[in-house]
């Protein structure tokens, strides 16, 4: 993955009511869990879990524990008479070290 740069791999923050709730859940301070706040992206199909960690540090300027990545395939859809298929997507969940400053996705653009 050497030829892609930070801002190829991560491709979207996703915004959905789970990963709101997952993102809020995570930031409580009574929390006795080992990890921090875990955010929600759409990634590049190629990107492995490195590349998204490197990306994320160096775009939002924290430290990252882990990364879980999941692999979506296209949904069919129809219009009118013709079908046709949506992309694959792949999605990754960034967990961020126990500690580290609350992200907000708007201010490292």
């Amino acid at each position: 993955m050497n030829s892609m740069n930070v801002w190829d791999v991560l491709k979207a923050p996703i915004v959905t009511e789970k990963s709101v709730l997952l993102k809020e859940d995570s930031t409580e301070e009574s929390d006795d869990r080992n990890h921090g706040q875990i955010l929600t992206f759409r990634v590049d199909r190629k990107a492995g879990k490195v590349d998204i960690r490197k990306a994320v540090e160096e775009i939002f300027s924290v430290k990252v524990a882990k990364v879980r990545t999941v692999q979506y395939e296209g949904k069919m859809k129809k219009r009118g008479k013709y079908e046709g298929r949506r992309p694959n997507w792949k999605k990754a969940y960034v967990t961020l070290k126990k500690g580290e400053a609350t992200v907000d996705y708007a201010e490292a653009i």
